[in-house]
C-alpha cells in the first residue's frame, strides 16, 4: 500500500503516467479517480453539522459517523459519475480542462467504462448503506433528504451543470441539504437556525465551483455546457465570486450580533489573511499564458486555486470557532 500517494491524492490531484497509475493501489486509485481532495468540504460541511448538534445537547456519535461517511462517499460516487457523463458525451475529449490539470482515469483510458461504473456502484451502494439507519429512524424528513441527495448525485452533471443551475446546486447541498439535513437526521429537530449557520460555508464551497467555471469558461462555451458564469459572463462571475466572499463575513457577523451565536465566531476573521491575494487576482481578467512565479504543478487552475486555498481556510476557522462558541457556551461567557 502506498501511503504517501493516499496522502498526495488527499491533498491535491497527482499528475500521472501511465507506468505510475499501473503500480498504484486500489486505494490510491480510488483516492485520485473520486478526486479525494475536494472532499475535504464534504467532511467540513459534516463536521459543521455535528457540532451544531454537540451545541444544542443533541449530538449522537454514531449517527454523526454515519452522516459523515454517507455525505463523503455520495460526493465521492457524483464525482465518479461526473466523469463518466462528460466522457460519454464527449466533453473531456481535445485537451478539455479537466484532463490539463490532473489524471482523468476513464478519459486516458486507464480505467474502463466498466470498471469505473463498479468503482461508482461500490461507492453509491456504501454511501446508501451508511445513509439507510438515518432515514429509517428519521421520518418523511428522512426520506426526502435522501430523495435530494441523490438527485443531486444524479443529475449534477447533466443536466444541472449545463443550465447554469450547477452552482445553485452547490450552495443548497454543501449549506441547507448536508449541514441542516445533517443536524436533522442527528437530532431528530429541524433548526432554521442550522441551515442559517451553514450557509457561509455553502458560499466557500460555491465560490470553488465559481472560480473552477470561471477558469474553464471558454471550454465551456465551446462544448455547449451553459454554467452560470458562461451565462454572466467572465468580469460578473469574478465579481459575484467576490460578492460571496463579503457574504460569508457578513452572514458571521450577523450570527453574532443576532445573539445566535457567542462573540467566539468573530475569530474566522482569521482566514481573512487570504483575501488581499483573491481579490488582486479576481479583480483581472484571468491571463491567457501561465503568469511568470505561477506553480507549474498548479496551471491552468487559476481562479479555482484560490478560491479552494480560501474556503480550506475559511471552513477551518468557522469550524473552529464553533468550537470555541460551545466552550463560551457552556461556561455562560457574554451572557
Amino acid at each position: 500500500m502506498n501511503t504517501k500517494m493516499w496522502g498526495k491524492a488527499l491533498r491535491g490531484i497527482p499528475r500521472l503516467s501511465t507506468e505510475e497509475w499501473q503500480d498504484l493501489d486500489i486505494i490510491s486509485r480510488w483516492l485520485i479517480a473520486t478526486r479525494a481532495a475536494v472532499l475535504v468540504m464534504t467532511f467540513i460541511s459534516a463536521a459543521i453539522a455535528g457540532i451544531l448538534a454537540f451545541r444544542d445537547g443533541a449530538f449522537v456519535w454514531w449517527r454523526w459517523l454515519l452522516l459523515a461517511a454517507g455525505l463523503i462517499l455520495a460526493h465521492a460516487t457524483n464525482n465518479l459519475l461526473n466523469d463518466l457523463v462528460d466522457h460519454k458525451k464527449g466533453v473531456d475529449q481535445g485537451n478539455y480542462f479537466r484532463t490539463q490539470y490532473g489524471l482523468q482515469p476513464l478519459e486516458m483510458g486507464l480505467l474502463s467504462e466498466k470498471q469505473l461504473l463498479r468503482y461508482a456502484g461500490i461507492t453509491g451502494g456504501l454511501a446508501i448503506a451508511a445513509g439507510l439507519p438515518l432515514v429509517l429512524t428519521s421520518g418523511w424528513i428522512g426520506w426526502a433528504l435522501l430523495a435530494a441527495g441523490a438527485f443531486f448525485v444524479l443529475f449534477y452533471t447533466w443536466p444541472l451543470k449545463y443550465i447554469g443551475l450547477g452552482e445553485i446546486a452547490v450552495i443548497l447541498v454543501w449549506g441547507p441539504l448536508m449541514v441542516g439535513g445533517g443536524y436533522y437526521v442527528i437530532t431528530g429537530q429541524w433548526s432554521w437556525l442550522a441551515i442559517l449557520a451553514s450557509l457561509p460555508y455553502a458560499l466557500g464551497t460555491t465560490m470553488v465551483i465559481f472560480g473552477k467555471h470561471i477558469d474553464k469558461l471558454e471550454a465551456d462555451r465551446a462544448k455547449g455546457i451553459h454554467t452560470l458564469p458562461v451565462i454572466i459572463g467572465e468580469a460578473a462571475a469574478r465579481y459575484v465570486t467576490l460578492g460571496m466572499i463579503g457574504l460569508q463575513y457578513i452572514l458571521v457577523f450577523y450570527l453574532v450580533i443576532s445573539r445566535e451565536f457567542t462573540p467566539a465566531l468573530v475569530f474566522v476573521v482569521m482566514a481573512a489573511d487570504a483575501l488581499p491575494s483573491v481579490w488582486q487576482v479576481y479583480k483581472n481578467p484571468r491571463p491567457q499564458e501561465k503568469p511568470e512565479n505561477y506553480p507549474a504543478d498548479a496551471w491552468p487552475l487559476y481562479y479555482v486555486a484560490l478560491a479552494f486555498v480560501h474556503n480550506r481556510k475559511f471552513g477551518m476557522w468557522y469550524f473552529a470557532s464553533l468550537i470555541l462558541d460551545v466552550v463560551f457556551k457552556y461556561f455562560h461567557l457574554f451572557g
